[in-house]
């Protein structure tokens, strides 16, 4: 893993924005429904602090790391403000771990002089295959000093498994840009409402098995269309020992303007392309899915790129509770992890009862569930 180092060898108008697999559900009839959350689902595990966005520390291979008896895993944090939606605004990574004895809080990943941005979103992390060395990749979100931003750029620090989890973290090097024609580059973005950003972040880490090759997935937009919803799955390579940008793998112009959290679990020799997005980030003139957990199947990482059980939606939340949980990553076991947002709503509006913004933000991991994989097909098991 090197500094950036930006790559200038190819013209716009080598890019064909044709040969990106394209989203374009027309109707999501028989898509499962997650199960309604209750008040036993919602119990903080850390009561004094909202978690949200969680990626396990996982093996180059996807499988879930155990440690000495323990998973270690990595979610975005803040303090239980009175407006939850501020979260976003002071969100740090925080480490925790899970075993026998239930969770256990290892504070702030990273220290202050860590932090690149003025906060941390999503990202990854991996064990390499010596065993030893720690990879976390994060969005690093504004600028340290500078004003107010939604910039984001994509950072990484190496680290080193110890007795108490991963640790002694080096400096933050960002590792790639956005070229500006592939995928939209706005370095000052000062404002921004929220599912209408334009993005590069939540990096993912995939090792290709038919390969070996190491890459990115991420959160983008579509530098070469700008309409309102322009949402795309960007991917980058470790080549010579530093990234580079790749065409996007997916695009969902006209659809859908952020496929968040985007990343790949390889089962059965397929591979499964997730991410999660919510109705309000929907085109609203076209077809608009549930809040969810989305993906595309191919027979390699080049694609091409068909919607699982033909549309494209894995599972979304009940029509009776269309708020109640984010955020899904698909372990390479094949669990399912997210974190319980604006539950128990039972038809009721946070607009007209203000009170319920902050009572009904569970804040905290949603119950697991698992897939099972038949092909194009996945379905909850």
């Amino acid at each position: 893993m090197t500094a950036l180092k930006v790559q200038g060898e190819m013209a716009a108008g080598a890019f064909d924005a044709a040969q990106v697999s394209r989203w374009r559900p027309t109707d999501f009839a028989g898509a499962a429904q997650l199960p309604v959350i209750g008040a036993a689902d919602a119990v903080p595990i850390f009561p004094d602090l909202d978690l949200w966005d969680s990626w396990p520390l996982q093996h180059e291979d996807g499988r879930t790391v155990r440690h000495d008896g323990r998973q270690y895993w990595f979610f975005l944090s803040a303090p239980r403000l009175p407006d939850p939606a501020q979260r976003h605004d002071v969100a740090r990574i925080r480490l925790a771990s899970k075993g026998a004895d239930g969770w256990r809080d290892h504070g702030d990943t990273l220290p202050d002089d860590l932090n690149p941005g003025t906060r941390q979103w999503a990202g990854s992390a991996v064990l390499l295959d010596d065993g030893e060395t720690v990879l976390l990749l994060f969005t690093a979100a504004g600028r340290k000093g500078a004003p107010h931003s939604f910039e984001q750029r994509l950072c990484a620090v190496r680290g080193v498994l110890g007795n108490d989890g991963p640790g002694n973290w080096s400096a933050p090097e960002e590792l790639v840009a956005a070229d500006g024609w592939r995928y939209v580059l706005d370095r000052q973005e000062s404002g921004g409402t929220p599912g209408f950003i334009k993005g590069f972040r939540d990096p993912a880490w995939l090792r290709d098995p038919a390969t070996g090759k190491a890459h990115l997935l991420f959160t983008a937009s579509a530098g070469w269309d700008d309409h309102a919803f322009n949402g795309i799955v960007g991917m980058a390579t470790m080549e010579d020992g530093h990234w580079v940008l790749d065409d996007p793998l997916v695009e969902a112009v006209g659809v859908n303007n952020e496929l968040e959290r985007a990343h790949i679990v390889v089962q059965g020799g397929r591979y499964y392309l997730f991410w999660s997005t919510q109705r309000r980030t929907f085109d609203p003139a076209g077809m608009a899915g549930p809040n969810g957990l989305y993906a595309m199947v191919a027979e390699s990482l080049a694609g091409p790129w068909c919607p699982v059980n033909g549309h494209g939606l894995v599972a979304g939340n009940p029509e009776s509770e269309p708020t109640q949980g984010y955020s899904w990553w698909v372990t390479g076991e094949g669990e399912v992890w997210s974190f319980v947002d604006h539950w128990g709503l039972a038809g009721r509006s946070l607009d007209a009862q203000p009170e319920l913004v902050r009572q009904q933000f569970g804040g905290t991991p949603a119950p697991v569930f698992r897939l099972r994989f038949d092909g194009d097909r996945i379905a909850i098991a």
